[in-house]
């Protein structure tokens, strides 16, 4: 998943990014919404919020995205641990509360729970033709057999099948697997896709000549 994590406290913002990094996520962090709202238009797969931020409040920036129409998962990170506050921070549109100090792994836990609601409809594997793809577990199988990739293929596949059906543009791909830090060459993601197709079959990946690549019809 491609993450964006707004929490504008150093010690805590680089330890959960370096984890959610090794956990597999492509992570942007960034201290101050002004930064965030900068980039809200690339395409993430949740957001970490802090609720106090020093130029305004998380849940409220939240709030003003699902009202201009932006339906991304959001996670609100906070001390506030009020029943009040918990139900103002679930009304502002977040689709969960995580109250600090926390485990990073049950951070890790509730995003996998949020991507099996939205991105797999609450079900955890998808099979496309002979091959099966299991994105809690981080697996894929081709004809029942268990087939290795590397996190970048991993990533790259994970991106597609979280919006099968549905054209991924090259530069949008790029984002979701590499973020701002990661690679930009168009050259290294038609490898991705090559050595994708190879170890899982020419038709499990769509080219649309033009748009960009596709999973499933």
């Amino acid at each position: 998943m491609r993450l964006l994590l707004l929490e504008d406290d150093e010690i805590l913002g680089e330890g959960l990014r370096d984890f959610l990094r090794l956990e597999g996520h492509v992570v942007d962090w960034f201290t101050r919404l002004l930064d965030a709202q900068t980039v809200i238009s690339e395409p993430y797969d949740a957001l970490l919020v802090d609720w106090q931020l020093p130029d305004g409040s998380g849940v409220e920036w939240i709030r003003g995205l699902r009202a201009r129409g932006v339906t991304t998962p959001s996670l609100v990170l906070t001390a506030r641990d009020l029943l009040s506050d918990r139900i103002k921070g679930l009304d502002s549109g977040a689709d969960d509360y995580l109250v600090k100090p926390f485990a990073p792994e049950e951070l890790a836990a509730r995003l996998r729970a949020v991507r099996r609601r939205s991105a797999a409809q609450g079900a955890p594997r998808m099979r496309i033709g002979a091959v099966e793809i299991d994105s809690s577990a981080k697996a894929v199988y081709r004809e029942g057999q268990r087939v290795e990739l590397t996190a970048r293929e991993w990533a790259l596949l994970d991106a597609l099948s979280a919006r099968a059906g549905r054209v991924v543009s090259k530069p949008d791909l790029d984002a979701l697997v590499s973020g701002f830090e990661g690679e930009v060459s168009s050259n290294v993601l038609e490898v991705h896709v090559f050595n994708l197709r190879r170890k899982l079959g020419r038709e499990l990946i769509q080219t649309v000549r033009g748009l960009g690549y596709r999973i499933g019809t």
